[in-house]
């Protein structure tokens, strides 16, 4: 069933083309993921294929009724039945004094009960943790209708969408599959792109040579024979003409070949970001920070009480847990050096904030990153181009950019600076996909420690060997990568349900393992670590009497 139609549309944002949709028709039994860069036109075209905005030419068709979650509007619909309200954990009625989190569930439950036919969603896992984002993908994997989705969260789109819409330059172009089959379709483009540029280059080379040979055999025709008669003067001559003609003929032929051959542009080649670490700056302390015994409580609210935590140098940890449950404190009491925690004298922290508020707004964008860095501007301006400030771009007034331009450019400047661990509070929030990858990229190859507070699950697994929570107010630590840790929680839920008998025996298995790893570890295996789960162990079948 036909939903949506739009033809020939156009959108200008003053002079400037910002959208520009000859043709574009969506069914139903679609999930259809929509990506592009920060300011491609994402949100415009949502809000033209709702009618919330109408296009400068071109018309649109919207045939159903159709729902809206915004990122910054009021629901339509502003009461929920108390069966949807318990379900996502929010109030019954609209309440402007609810978090950010609990204000995009509630705009969720909103539009489900609505029973839209179509659902248009504006980056709906903004401020969510990740177990509210869990709630919302179950909620609409079981919705009937068609959601169109503009999202930066790559598992997200992965699992619900059959479809990815991308809006690059203006344009519009669709590719069947989740984002992953998205990804893999555009790295082939590229490959096939490059490919096809490099057979056009090496025919119009052979051609221009082809050119070249047949001018110099043209300039070596010679003239005539000094002592040479008349009239086998002219007879040479006009063989000499004829021929001369004959090469003319067949360059011109040629070169008629290279106007015709289809021009391939060369593609956009983007330079991988590989930093060399200045070793003057590197920490060798083993604990860069320590906590004992910290406490920490809002009014009658206790958030951490007598807990204790180490972050290794070297270690990349990802502070996860629900909104609400201190991560962002944590991460503020390690920068307000708190008592109880220990920071080592040679650690220099680059701490990103969600404020924003290392970047000046009257100063430009390189002269921001610049201000404090220990690189050379070429490499800035390499790191800036991968994050699509390019050309004269970087000479913006920061105080001009929108919010995900801040926060790429608030990054670049403490990535660049000399330090020798990151902190980072939210680093993802308004980033497009592409700065996304560019960030994960360099983290990747960061050497150094690194400590972030992130609900997106893509970046967490791309980045982390480490996961740290906030339990019954305790801070825990898993050596481990998000997969392994993902298993083990799942593991330790099955084994709860588990008789004394078999905890038991499973107990006994791993036991065996450890015992046998300890006395022949690997290169890869961590023996403090194997030694405290042998301990741990121990202990838990002590606790079964046995």
């Amino acid at each position: 069933m036909l939903l949506v139609e739009c033809s020939k549309i156009k959108k200008y944002f003053g002079d400037r083309l910002i959208l520009e949709v000859d043709d574009l028709k969506i069914y139903s039994g679609n999930c259809i993921g929509i990506v592009g860069a920060n300011g491609a036109g994402k949100t415009t075209l949502i809000n033209i294929l709702s009618k919330r905005l109408e296009p400068d030419e071109g018309f649109v068709k919207l045939y159903k009724k159709a729902g809206y979650i915004s990122q910054l509007d009021s629901p339509d619909n502003k009461s929920l039945s108390s069966e949807t309200a318990s379900k996502f954990g929010v109030k019954t009625s609209w309440d402007e004094t609810m978090s950010g989190g609990e204000k995009t569930k509630f705009k969720v439950a909103a539009v489900l009960e609505e029973g839209n036919m179509i659902i248009f969603a504006d980056e709906p896992t903004s401020n969510m943790d990740m177990e509210s984002i869990g709630l919302m993908e179950e909620s609409f994997e079981d919705y009937a209708g068609t959601l169109i989705v503009i999202s930066h969260d790559r598992s997200f789109l992965d699992k619900l969408c059959n479809r990815i819409l991308e809006i690059e330059n203006g344009k519009i172009k669709m590719y069947n599959g989740n984002y992953t089959d998205y990804y893999r379709q555009k790295m082939e483009e590229r490959t096939r792109a490059q490919f096809e540029y490099e057979e056009y280059v090496k025919e119009k080379r052979r051609l221009e040579g082809v050119i070249h040979k047949l001018r110099q055999k043209e300039q070596s025709i010679k003239g005539p024979p000094k002592r040479m008669g008349n009239s086998e003067a002219r007879l040479h001559k006009m063989g000499g003409q004829k021929a001369k003609l004959n090469y003319d003929k067949t360059i011109k032929n040629v070169r008629k070949r290279i106007e015709h051959l289809e021009v391939k542009e060369r593609p956009k080649d983007e330079k991988k970001i590989r930093l060399d670490i200045l070793e003057s700056g590197k920490s060798y302390s083993k604990i860069l920070i320590e906590g004992k015994n910290i406490s920490k409580s809002f009014d009658d609210k206790v958030i951490f009480e007598n807990a204790d935590f180490v972050i290794e140098n070297g270690a990349k940890i990802a502070l996860i847990g629900p909104n609400g449950c201190g991560k962002s404190t944590l991460v503020k009491m390690i920068m307000e050096n708190h008592d109880g925690i220990k920071i080592s004298q040679t650690a220099k922290i680059g701490y990103f904030s969600q404020n924003l508020n290392i970047l000046k707004g009257n100063l430009s964008i390189i002269e921001n990153v610049m201000e404090k860095s220990i690189y050379p501007e070429e490499f800035a301006r390499l790191f800036l181009g991968r994050l699509l400030f390019r050309g004269e771009s970087v000479y913006k007034k920061v105080n001009v950019l929108s919010g995900g331009e801040l926060v790429k450019v608030s990054f670049a400047k403490i990535f660049l600076q000399d330090i020798n661990m990151l902190i980072l509070d939210e680093p993802t929030n308004y980033l497009d996909i592409a700065s996304l990858e560019v960030i994960e990229e360099a983290l990747k190859e960061y050497d150094r420690t690194l400590l972030f507070v992130s609900h997106d699950r893509h970046f967490i697994k791309s980045v982390a060997n480490q996961i740290m929570t906030i339990e019954n107010k305790k801070i825990k630590l898993f050596r481990g990568s998000y997969e392994e840790y993902l298993d083990r929680k799942n593991n330790v839920g099955s084994y709860n349900n588990q008789t004394k008998e078999e905890q038991i025996i499973v107990l006994k298995n791993r036991l065996s393992e450890v015992i046998g790893r300890l006395s022949a570890p690997s290169k890869n295996d961590d023996i403090e670590e194997l030694d405290r789960e042998y301990k741990k162990i121990l202990e838990e079948l002590k606790k079964l009497d046995l």
